[in-house]
């Protein structure tokens, strides 16, 4: 059988690394190490992927959860204190949202009382378990997801709730029934009840979604090996779901669209991580957060110098704050711009974080003779609406309103801006061809907006006014109504967008250029 590792601290680290583990329980091993709040967790290596998996994988995951059992005092499908788990996908190299997640797994009608009995919080537990359901439909057993989003929409209207964080215990219990009634339609079978069939089919899928066409479109964009294949990280939940001083949220140590020494981060209250990084709310609490959990907020600019301490570059990582304990679920290697590249490493170098050597090494790859910010030249019009910055610059292009027209008008030779309301990670192809990218949900660190920073795509999230009409091939933002092929403007530097085509002016980052070329004729072995 495959080795097993416990990730908590004083666990040896794997020895083949992230090769081995994947990045992401990696660098959770290095974290549980430092000392950092990692909830107790076992990885299942990348040696796994690929290869046929029988009695062995349920030998394994038994394993595992002992360990959890035995670190958290928590037992898997308890009647008592249930342990309840996510499984996690990580290859070796970092591949934001192009495989799958499954969380809250363990839940079923004996452990969703345990929970209550345990927690006293009936929404808690009832919420986690329609999140299951909803998962495990959509990643495990392969089924839509408008059926159940049609129920939660439905739910919400009958309770004339707003938002999903709205729906009070009753509302919640009676979705998950609906929920499961569904799912049993569907399928033809029950939803399966037993926490250890769950876990294996749950890590089934995460193995399976390597091979899924985002991830194979996202390796090959980014080349990638088809063969290294994905870990599965099984972890104690932790519940930003649980009331008025818990919530889930993705930091970054530094800006990374500019590169400046900053906190950049999303946040919502009483909420789980997919709700921040899956691109389909709006984020609404980012001010809120320093207000209502003050001593969680020191921890966060405490935790972006430990990362960047300890691993020496910027960071992007993802926590859950339970009833105002901080928890780290995990940390990657932000994905940045070119120019906040630059400048993110010219700072590290000044702060002593980086030497010349190691910050040329880290701009390795990057052409920087092709760096430069763009903006628009004056006059612009009035703006139409404002939105959130997730990359900067400036972009003029088509209106697209999916991948589909994306490739139509990059065939033609026409640039265009991809329209969404909520781009996933799925649209993948469309984002790469697009000039610039508007979403009318999400935040600056979902899923899609981390995967279009890292393609240098001009980003604007989260705008209010925008409205899309698929049936019309229309969208309006504000009173202004754009057809499919209309001119529209973005800038990733205000978040303002504007109609029409708008003249581009080009800025380059002179002294920061300059002081690479020092450290180049201080070390020309590390010039390119």
């Amino acid at each position: 059988m495959a080795e097993l590792y416990a990730i908590a601290p004083g666990a040896p680290p794997a020895p083949g690394g992230a090769a081995e583990v994947g990045n992401k329980a990696w660098n959770l091993m290095l974290m549980a190490q430092a000392g950092l709040p990692v909830p107790p967790a076992f990885v299942l290596p990348t040696s796994w992927c690929g290869r046929t998996r029988d009695e062995t994988l349920h030998q394994a995951l038994a394993a595992g959860i002992a360990g959890l059992e035995a670190a958290t005092g928590l037992q898997f499908g308890g009647a008592r204190k249930p342990l309840l788990v996510s499984v996690r996908s990580g290859g070796a190299v970092s591949m934001p949202g192009m495989m799958e997640t499954v969380l809250d797994v363990g839940m079923n009608i004996t452990t969703v009382e345990a929970l209550i009995r345990a927690t006293g919080n009936p929404r808690l537990a009832w919420d986690s378990f329609r999140r299951f359901v909803q998962g495990y439909a959509e990643v495990v057993a392969g089924l839509p997801t408008a059926p159940f989003d049609t129920l939660v929409a439905s739910a919400m209207q009958e309770s004339e709730a707003a938002t999903e964080r709205e729906l009070d215990h009753r509302d919640l219990k009676n979705l998950t029934l609906a929920m499961l009634g569904c799912y049993r339609t569907l399928i033809g079978s029950t939803f399966p009840s037993d926490p250890h069939e769950q876990l294996a089919a749950a890590a089934q899928a995460v193995f399976r979604s390597w091979d899924s066409p985002k991830a194979a479109s996202y390796r090959q964009l980014n080349n990638i090996s088809d063969d290294a294949g994905t870990a599965v990280t099984v972890q104690t939940m932790v519940y930003g779901n649980a009331g008025g001083t818990s919530g889930a949220g993705v930091g970054f140590t530094r800006n990374p669209a500019t590169g400046a020494r900053e906190f950049y981060f999303d946040f919502q209250f009483n909420a789980q991580g997919e709700d921040v990084v899956a691109g389909r709310h709006k984020m609404r609490d980012n001010e809120r957060l320093p207000l209502v959990l003050p001593q969680a907020w020191e921890q966060l600019q405490n935790t972006c110098r430990t990362l960047e301490a300890l691993f020496h570059d910027a960071q992007d990582f993802e926590f859950t704050v339970q009833a105002g304990t901080l928890f780290l679920l995990q940390t990657r290697r932000a994905k940045r711009t070119d120019w906040a590249a630059l400048a993110i490493a010219a700072d590290m170098v000044a702060e002593g974080l980086l030497t010349p050597q190691a910050a040329l090494r880290h701009l390795d790859g990057i052409n920087l003779d092709a760096i430069s910010r763009t903006s628009f030249a004056p006059p612009v019009p009035d703006a139409l609406a404002q939105a959130q910055v997730a990359s900067i610059g400036v972009a003029s292009g088509a209106v697209a309103l999916d991948s589909a027209a994306v490739q139509r008008f990059s065939a033609a030779g026409d640039a265009a801006i991809l329209v969404r309301w909520e781009t996933v990670t799925a649209d993948i192809d469309g984002m790469a061809l697009a000039t610039g990218i508007l979403t009318g949900s999400g935040g600056r660190t979902s899923h899609a907006a981390v995967v279009a920073r890292h393609m240098g795509k001009v980003c604007l999230v989260g705008c209010p006014e925008l409205a899309i009409d698929l049936d019309q091939r229309e969208c309006s933002i504000g009173s202004h109504v754009f057809r499919e092929g209309d001119s529209l403007s973005l800038d990733g530097n205000t978040g303002a967008v504007y109609p029409g085509s708008l003249t581009l002016v080009t800025e380059r980052p002179a002294s920061t250029l300059a002081a690479v070329e020092t450290w180049r004729q201080a070390a020309p072995e590390c010039a390119r």
